[in-house]
């Protein structure tokens, strides 16, 4: 693709800053990235299901798709009584580290700065200027809003709209298969594995391992668990990590509290099916995340577009959060094209397409989380 004379400053570099980085890069956009944290991205989250809004959009960006994860054939539903219902059904299961390192090594190093917090966003005429705490600006013609759930640019556009706890938290954790025992790892093998109760459910599947490892045996078994806890009584405690301090939502690998994970593991014992229990038994270092709602009512203002998490926030049962970022980035990029790289045009059209299907999405996220068989968000606590 020819270069053109159009500038992009992404503020945010995790998936859904890349996924707009590597596209408008691939239709001649100068693009720089910046990213809140001083440090690399790499190992954070846990399992992604692969969709194809997430492989069209590595495929446009010249990224390679043959080797991102791993082939379930089908699925189990693990019942109370030890029977186990089964259901044909094939997906591809994926990592956050794969997609993130697969763009980031394609996006240059030059242009990916980390260290920059961003204070401020100032739009004037044809141009949007990136304003840091360290004191410096930079200008250019386009500025993608892609840095999740706490965005800046969110909330200096929309300071009113923030996410909401949703009464239900995700436990989660990464296991190497050498270190679950063969019983267990025969039933978590090349499927995906359900167990429901009530105001409950919890899954697992199998994941590539480290450096992105696909062969058996090297690989990762990857689980959610979705446990009720009340805002005001229970969840500051959940998320108050080993050190005392209070995390705004999520507590990462290594940082969870001694009390909160062992209350964690006793509340499996007691209440999961046995290849789960055994599954979080084998986990080093599990990790917690509040599952939130957002929706916003814009997405495009003038020179500006909120993409990914910044914009809306699906429950995790529609294991399309990643998805519904790359589907961001790509109608932005064909949208561009259409109308000759007139970002006005492009971003009315944009987001006239892109707004629904967001409300649509979250919506779709919030029946499943809320529905008759799991009630999320209801009912009793854990512990």
């Amino acid at each position: 693709m020819k270069s053109i004379d159009k500038r992009a400053i992404v503020i945010g570099g995790s998936l859904a800053g890349l996924f707009s980085g590597t596209l408008l890069r691939s239709i001649g956009w100068q693009v720089d990235i910046y990213e809140r944290s001083a440090h690399d991205l790499d190992s954070r989250g846990g399992g992604v299901v692969l969709q194809a809004d997430v492989v069209t959009a590595l495929k446009k960006a010249g990224i390679a798709t043959d080797k991102l994860g791993v082939d379930a054939t089908e699925r189990y539903y693990l019942q109370k009584d030890g029977r186990i219902e089964k259901m044909a059904m094939r997906q591809t299961l994926t990592s956050w580290n794969i997609l993130y390192r697969s763009m980031r090594r394609h996006f240059p190093d030059e242009h990916y700065h980390q260290g920059k917090v961003l204070e401020q966003v100032q739009s004037e005429g044809a141009k949007v200027t990136a304003i840091f705490n360290d004191g410096s600006c930079e200008t250019g013609d386009l500025l993608i809003g892609a840095d999740g759930p706490t965005s800046t640019v969110r909330q200096q556009l929309l300071p009113t709209y923030v996410p909401q706890y949703t009464g239900y938290v995700a436990y989660r954790g990464l296991i190497d298969e050498v270190d679950l025992a063969p019983a267990a790892a025969t039933i978590f093998t090349e499927r995906f594995v359900f167990y429901d109760f009530p105001n409950s459910h919890i899954l697992a599947y199998v994941i590539p391992g480290e450096n992105e490892s696909l062969v058996p045996g090297r690989r990762r078994f990857n689980w959610v668990w979705y446990v009720n806890y009340d805002e005001e009584t229970e969840l500051p405690h959940v998320l108050t990590d080993k050190d005392g301090r209070q995390r705004a939502n999520s507590v990462p690998p290594g940082r969870m509290s001694a009390n909160v994970e062992q209350a964690m593991r006793s509340y499996a014992d007691l209440v999961l099916a046995t290849p789960f229990k055994a599954l979080i038994a084998a986990t080093k270092e599990p990790f917690v995340q509040s599952i939130l709602d957002l929706a916003v009512p814009q997405m495009a203002f003038d020179r500006i577009a909120l993409m990914g998490d910044a914009a809306f926030i699906p429950r995790p049962h529609t294991a399309a959060g990643t998805a519904k970022a790359a589907a961001n980035a790509i109608a932005l990029t064909e949208a561009l094209v259409d109308h000759e790289h007139d970002i006005p045009k492009a971003l009315q059209e944009w987001e006239a397409n892109q707004l629904p299907q967001g409300m649509h999405l979250c919506e779709h996220g919030r029946n499943l989380g809320n529905n008759s068989q799991f009630s999320y968000g209801k009912g009793r606590t854990a512990g």
